[in-house]
């Protein structure tokens, strides 16, 4: 069984044509070089070490998990924290190489709905927020609410993604082109 990452969901739930290229054609990415993922996993050793009390006491935690690797049916991942909250519901908190910018990036809130999914299943205890950490502005303190139908999207996600690797099914692109501009495989995927 073939065990996905939250990065394959967002991937795919960006395009799915990502899915096809990089699971059933092995075209390799190379994200290796980009200044930010490395500086990003950096940083996640960083903060690992440093925990900041003073978050989870804001966040209203009674207890801590901190470099948590899980899986379920479908993904895995490693969270850099996870919380029990005072109410008995838990939260993922996800630290960030990046500032604030008065929004949350899609990309991070779907990362934030597998791990509430992965947190579901490993503890069998709620999660309808999740937490980022923005270590460029400050360590700036974001909630994240985490809807039912999010985790049910991803969930989704999962199932097609499997069946494109399982069958080798070629899907549909996005219809948003312009997403095409800055896309590693725009140069053969036929538009």
């Amino acid at each position: 069984m073939i065990s996905l990452t939250p990065s394959l969901i967002i991937e795919h739930l960006y395009c799915a044509r990502y899915t096809f290229y990089e699971q059933v054609l092995k075209v390799p990415q190379y994200e290796e070089k980009f200044y930010k993922v490395l500086k990003g996993r950096e940083l996640h050793d960083r903060k690992l070490e440093e925990n900041k009390p003073y978050l989870r006491r804001k966040i209203g935690a009674v207890e801590k998990w901190v470099d948590q690797y899980m899986t379920n049916e479908f993904i895995r991942g490693r969270l850099d924290e996870v919380l029990l909250l005072s109410d008995g519901t838990m939260t993922p908190l996800d630290y960030k190489f990046a500032e604030y910018d008065d929004k949350v990036h899609i990309t991070y809130e779907i990362q934030l709905y597998c791990y509430a999914w992965l947190i579901e299943e490993n503890f069998q205890k709620p999660v309808h927020k999740g937490f980022l950490v923005y270590t460029r502005s400050k360590n700036k303190l974001v909630e994240v609410p985490i809807p039912p139908d999010a985790k049910e999207l991803v969930k989704r996600a999962a199932v097609e993604i499997m069946e494109i690797i399982e069958h080798n099914k070629y899907p549909k692109g996005t219809r948003q082109k312009k997403k095409c501009e800055t896309c590693t495989f725009r140069n053969f995927c036929p538009k």
